[in-house]
């Protein structure tokens, strides 16, 4: 499939219903409102393919750009790829759900997500911190520093309050996912989840949302699902 193809197919695809929720969590347009579902068939037929998948992030369509995610070679993309992809993602559901996941997948995730981490930058922020959730979701325990963590949770800890809206909704679940899928570190993060307790996040427009790492850390233990690895990050 080519460029014109895909952008047709994800235009049939969409629904109106769809394309105002993105739009209600900052989704601007073009935007055609596609689920992640509907894209499934047509990742499969195309698989990884790098150069359409640039073509289609450059749109700057939410549907395009979440489906370049999926299909980009996220092994062939450089420290330079990765921030011009997020210098483009304009709103989180870009920033976490679409650069964060694909560089995830990479040999550099750790090093560019702790200097996106560093930035300053809320959407840099909050996609780095959902990288590393990405990767403790997926990667084996013994691909990272217990002592690195550490000093995360305890970050965290110190600075959750202080720092922008999105970049508090990624440390927050960096905590549950520490406290789900690391083992080493389990009772730790348990235990700043609690001291942390209910981080609440005022939207305009919306009822403020409430975020409780502690009660979504005991679920997965009432579940049995401590050290829980997903076998892939992307769909």
């Amino acid at each position: 499939m080519d460029f014109n193809t895909v952008i047709q197919e994800l235009e049939t695809l969409g629904k109106e219903r769809t394309k105002k929720i993105y739009m209600s969590n900052g989704a601007k347009e073009p935007v055609f409102g596609v689920t992640i579902g509907s894209m499934k068939p047509y990742v499969k037929q195309i698989k990884i393919n790098h150069e359409l998948a640039e073509q289609l992030y450059a749109t700057g369509n939410y549907d395009a750009m979440y489906f370049a995610g999926i299909i980009a070679d996220s092994k062939a993309m450089s420290e330079a790829d990765y921030n011009r992809w997020m210098d483009q993602a304009y709103f989180y559901m870009i920033s976490d759900y679409v650069v964060a996941v694909t560089l995830a997948e990479s040999d550099i995730a750790q090093q560019v997500s702790d200097k996106w981490i560093a930035s300053g930058d809320e959407l840099k922020m909050s996609a780095g911190w959902h990288c590393y959730c990405w990767l403790l979701g997926n990667r084996k325990d013994e691909e990272f520093s217990v002592e690195k963590l550490r000093g995360m949770l305890k970050q965290v800890k110190q600075n959750i309050n202080l720092v922008p809206l999105r970049t508090q909704v990624a440390m927050n679940n960096f905590v549950m996912t520490v406290g789900v899928s690391f083992k080493p570190l389990h009772n730790e993060a348990l235990q700043i989840a609690n001291d942390i307790g209910v981080v609440e996040i005022k939207r305009e427009g919306k009822k403020p949302g409430k975020l409780h790492a502690y009660a979504e850390i005991v679920k997965q233990v009432e579940k049995g699902r401590i050290g829980f690895k997903r076998k892939y990050v992307r769909c």
